[in-house]
């Protein structure tokens, strides 16, 4: 919901120091992989560690870089297929770190109840499936836009939990985790109806390549 609104309030801030990379001569592509490596590194580091908020506020900034590669690609004319299809495989690898390594402290020394771990493996697997089936949508020609938990809810309700918690704030994981998984599996029903409701969802594809015609 927040992801096409969202940009505008901050692209004051992001198209300066978009151009000024650009200037400087950074790829788009370089900032995706050192923002995906370095909000990966920081989760993986220091979340299972029990540092939260310190992980909350480190991911949050790096994560700012996937505003910063798309509107660098803009203001360059246009992105490429290829970085389209490396930002959106890097977007998953940030947010299988997050997740895994959330589950991972839940799991360790009994830091979460049962059912607050698999909250978090619901939300996991559902994050993963819910980009998916846009992508898997968009390459069979149909457009399955919005949902009520994209990837800025995600992140900020993750972020946002994960940080007050580290704060002492008691349950604020567990309730974003909570609210994680049952938004994230609506949005997966969602975008599969949007998907089904299109007119060309009854279209017929060709048969996969070496199956009995």
């Amino acid at each position: 919901m927040l992801s096409a609104r969202g940009r505008r309030p901050v692209a004051v801030v992001v198209e300066p120091v978009a151009a000024a990379l650009n200037r400087a001569g950074v790829s788009p592509n370089a900032l995706t992989v050192a923002g995906t490596a370095a909000a990966s590194g920081i989760a993986v580091a220091l979340i299972p560690a029990g540092h939260l908020f310190a992980a909350a506020v480190l991911t949050a900034v790096f994560t700012f870089f996937d505003l910063l590669d798309g509107t660098m690609a803009r203001l360059r004319g246009g992105g490429t297929r290829f970085g389209a299809v490396l930002d959106a495989g890097c977007d998953r690898i940030t947010d299988g770190a997050l997740f895994g390594a959330i589950l991972w402290w839940l799991a360790h020394d009994g830091h979460g109840h049962p059912a607050i771990q698999a909250a978090c493996l619901v939300t996991l697997v559902a994050s993963q499936v819910v980009s998916y089936v846009k992508a898997r949508a968009e390459a069979s020609g149909i457009a399955v836009d919005g949902g009520l938990v994209e990837r800025a809810e995600r992140l900020i309700l993750a972020l946002v939990g994960l940080g007050l918690s580290g704060l002492g704030v008691p349950h604020a994981l567990d309730v974003a985790l909570v609210a994680l998984a049952l938004g994230s599996a609506a949005t997966v029903v969602q975008r599969m109806v949007i998907a089904a409701r299109d007119p060309h969802a009854g279209d017929p594809i060709a048969a996969p390549k070496g199956a009995a015609g």
